[in-house]
């Protein structure tokens, strides 16, 4: 990836959850107005002291830099790269980035991607979700999930979006 190419959003997906984050990230896009992308050499020039004072932890700052550098090595793939990529290739790329884990990348993978077969064992929801489907007081374990998910392949992003919605309140009905 040439260095000039920008930062993808989808990346970030993982700092943009919630209000709190919602806010950091819109204080985040102010330190560089007009541009859709962050440019990682802007990033990467972008004093830490203006990216704390816009929210941002030492940790995120210090992660946001490492995805800079290393979008602008190679590390992480264009977007358009990551399209013609396997799930695993990418999880591979991506989980070199500091602060980027199996689980986010399985979130871009699942919302940002498309891919049909992404089994999130780790994902609390997805636990919790097959817990209450299947009558079970205990959780299962990250093991024994991908034992049971073997049987919805290679639909398994399916199966997950439906464990989370399971844990969905129910719509009251007006009558």
């Amino acid at each position: 990836m040439k260095s000039s190419q920008p930062l993808q959003s989808v990346h970030l997906t993982r700092w943009r959850n919630g209000k709190a984050a919602a806010t950091i990230w819109a204080r985040v896009r102010v330190l560089y107005p007009k541009r859709k992308w962050l440019d990682p050499k802007r990033v990467l020039a972008t004093p830490d002291d203006l990216l704390r004072g816009a929210g941002l932890s030492r940790a995120k700052t210090a992660a946001l830099k490492d995805l800079a550098a290393k979008t602008i090595d190679g590390t992480v793939p264009s977007g358009r790269a990551l399209l013609r990529m396997s799930d695993d290739e990418i999880i591979a790329h991506l989980t070199q980035v500091r602060g980027i884990g199996r689980w986010t990348v399985e979130m871009l993978l699942l919302f940002d991607l498309g891919r049909p077969d992404v089994w999130p064992v780790d994902d609390y929801g997805v636990r919790k979700g097959f817990a209450k489907t299947f009558g079970r007081r205990k959780l299962p374990t990250p093991k024994q999930l991908v034992k049971i998910g073997e049987k919805w392949r290679p639909y398994r992003s399916v199966a997950a979006w439906y464990f989370w919605r399971a844990l969905d309140e129910p719509e009251k009905l007006q009558s």
